[in-house]
């Protein structure tokens, strides 16, 4: 699979595809969030930490870290879904009589 290299900016897309380009994001984000949570980020760190309440806010803690690996550039995995996206969109378009 060859995704593409960069993901266009906001303003070179139509307001529908923004919102894929989004959604694409916000999927990665989600993606690397629970993958930070096994990697054992954000877990307690013993007897001098935070206690329950700190692993009640590790989750916003791990969510935010999430969204920011992704605005920089992130996994690729956005790219991907995005372009998945557009081709079943245009699958549709193309589809209807």
């Amino acid at each position: 699979m060859n995704p593409d290299p960069v993901l266009p900016g906001p303003a070179a897309l139509t307001p529908e595809r923004n919102h894929l380009l989004n959604k694409a994001k916000e999927m990665e984000a989600v993606f690397l969030s629970e993958m930070l949570s096994h990697a054992g980020l954000g877990e307690s760190s013993g007897t001098f930490g935070g206690g329950p309440g700190e692993d009640q806010f590790a989750s916003f803690l791990r969510n935010a870290q999430a969204r920011s690996i992704v605005e920089k550039g992130g996994l690729g995995l956005a790219q991907t879904i995005f372009s998945s996206l557009i081709r079943a969109e245009e699958a549709r378009h193309v589809a209807k009589p």
